[in-house]
């Protein structure tokens, strides 16, 4: 059994940050029952064709789920999904801002018709304030958020290259639905709360937002390099090829300058002799690694970095992070069925030893009506999961 087998989820969900809260409730073994329009269905699976004409985000995002397509703002397929919410355990909405409360699921109505369901409301900036009812796309939150002010190089700010607002929401309706159906253990009764993608990735502003508020200034945009400590970030060896390290404690900083850089004297240079100083003289300490750099091969550097126990890495590409040896040893990669044939899919990160993750397959839109349709009818016998 996996922890989460026996749990319907019903999601009214679409893009990425209620469809990663619910794949990864799936992926415990919960029930997802996904809720689409009819003919079009989430609008992620119309993104993009490159996964053998199915979209990437879409791929991603919806392993292990069973889809019904529901016009809900019709009486028939309304009463079709109030039914299905009379059987779940939790449901999951991140519709457009006030949709939920027109078709009459807020969550002071569906606890009041089901005392024990987790309801979980995703949205762009929050019920209330002058933005409730602004719309909200991952770009217009990282602007909002202020992570794009931080993102990029010192003359021109850079979109994060993953919807890390998105992703950042997700996770926090997913903690929230656990933390939510362990109170209903203790309980009996389900809980209800929302999570907004300002305020999810507003908490992971968290450093720049006390350096900001107690500092006086931003954290300035520092391309690969970091704002607040130094050395980290790439640097140039011979050849021009670029090492990626990080020194992040004295002890690390003396290290790096004798087994390394093979200038002990450095770590006593009262520029350089504690982080603060070395931020304050970045380009001066830059200087001086990639002066000794320029005599070294990128793969002796590395050797060094190692024996000293020093935190570098290798700037990948997409592809090559695919094939990484370390997901290669440890054997991430697994294969989950879709309507286009199997499908390569990592593992969740989560690893429990003997403990095998659901990944099952990617459903086409409407592709468990019948089945769904049946189990509400008492035609066929509800199974967790049944596929």
């Amino acid at each position: 059994m996996l922890p989460l087998d026996g749990i319907t989820v019903v999601a009214l969900e679409q893009a990425v940050a209620g469809p990663f809260a619910t794949r990864q409730l799936a992926d415990l073994g919960a029930r997802v029952i996904k809720v689409e329009r009819p003919g079009t269905g989430d609008f992620a699976r119309g993104y993009d064709e490159t996964v053998r004409g199915m979209s990437s985000h879409f791929v991603w995002l919806n392993r292990n789920k069973e889809s019904i397509a529901l016009d809900v703002k019709s009486p028939g397929d309304a009463a079709v999904l109030r039914r299905l919410l009379a059987r779940a355990d939790v449901f999951v909405q991140n519709l457009a801002p006030g949709a939920a409360e027109r078709l009459g699921l807020t969550a002071a109505a569906l606890q009041a018709a089901h005392p024990r369901l987790v309801v979980c409301g995703i949205s762009g900036y929050g019920t209330g304030g002058p933005y409730a009812h602004a719309k909200a796309y991952d770009l217009l939150v990282q602007c909002e958020a202020g992570a794009m002010s931080l993102t990029g190089t010192e003359q021109e700010p850079a979109k994060i290259g993953i919807p890390v607002a998105d992703i950042a929401a997700g996770m926090y309706a997913y903690s929230g639905i656990l933390t939510a159906l362990y109170e209903r253990e203790r309980t009996g009764r389900g809980g209800a709360f929302e999570v907004s993608m300002l305020e999810a990735l507003g908490e992971w502003m968290g450093y720049p937002a006390y350096f900001t508020r107690y500092g006086g200034t931003t954290p300035p945009r520092s391309g690969a390099e970091h704002a607040a400590i130094a050395p980290y970030g790439p640097y140039r060896a011979a050849g021009g090829t670029r090492v990626f390290l990080g020194v992040q404690n004295e002890r690390e900083w003396a290290a790096f300058c004798t087994r390394v850089l093979e200038l002990p004297e450095l770590a006593a240079d009262p520029r350089f002799d504690r982080n603060s100083a070395r931020v304050t003289h970045r380009a001066a300490l830059r200087e001086r690694i990639e002066e000794r750099f320029a005599h070294l091969a990128a793969e002796e550097i590395e050797r060094r970095l190692s024996d000293a126990r020093i935190a570098h890495g290798r700037l990948r590409d997409v592809g090559e992070f695919i094939r990484h040896p370390q997901l290669a040893a440890r054997d991430r990669w697994r294969t989950v069925d879709s309507p286009v044939g199997p499908l390569d899919a990592l593992l969740p990160p989560v690893t429990v030893a003997g403990r095998e993750p659901r990944m099952d397959r990617i459903p086409a839109l409407d592709e468990d009506r019948e089945r769904i349709l049946a189990e509400l009818d008492g035609t066929e016998r509800e199974t967790p999961g049944n596929r």
